[in-house]
């Protein structure tokens, strides 16, 4: 049975190794235990085809935000939930998302840059601090992440679990009509 009442987009915002992909995972997980139809963007799956052609810019980057609007667009325009896992720095890519989606919700997954650093198994924010090559346009390190000013949900996952942050996420989009699910 499917519990989706119209094509979603679930927008997740926030820095490398904030628990974006985590909770994305565990939420695709129990969404399709229920039988919902969903198809999940993963910003980096996406780069390397759609958006192989940019770099890590930040005009790039809101250039991939614009690639992955419009994929979101077209599979909620067709009744499914897309679940877009971007790091979505800039507050004119969310708002260009925010005009062309008629039904989003963002969520922010909060996390302060020092424990996103002590999550970092590859290693990534160190290489960026030492200004390695392929590392310059690092978010939160040499480029600005604009926190968002109004998301529709916020994760903390500094003092959350990963299966408390997914119960909290999937109890508030029970509360905006997004979801019907036990």
């Amino acid at each position: 049975m499917n519990n989706l009442k119209k094509g979603w987009t679930i927008w997740f915002i926030g820095l490398h190794c904030s628990g974006k992909t985590t909770i994305t995972e565990k939420l695709v997980k129990i969404l399709r235990e229920k039988n919902i139809p969903l198809a999940v963007l993963d910003g980096d799956e996406v780069r390397k085809t759609l958006s192989s052609d940019l770099g890590y810019s930040l005009e790039d980057r809101n250039t991939h935000m614009k690639r992955v609007t419009s994929l979101c667009k077209i599979i909620t325009e067709n009744g499914v939930l897309c679940i877009a896992c971007v790091a979505s720095p800039t507050e004119s890519s969310r708002k260009y998302a925010r005009q062309e989606l008629k039904n989003i919700i963002t969520v922010y997954v909060k996390c302060p840059i020092e424990i996103c650093e002590k999550r970092d198994t590859k290693g990534h924010y160190k290489k960026a601090r030492k200004k390695e090559r392929g590392f310059e346009n690092f978010l939160g390190v040499n480029l600005p992440f604009e926190e968002p000013k109004n998301p529709d949900i916020i994760l903390n996952t500094e003092i959350e679990t990963v299966d408390e942050s997914v119960n909290n996420l999937i109890n508030s989009l029970k509360e905006k009509g997004v979801l019907d699910v036990p």
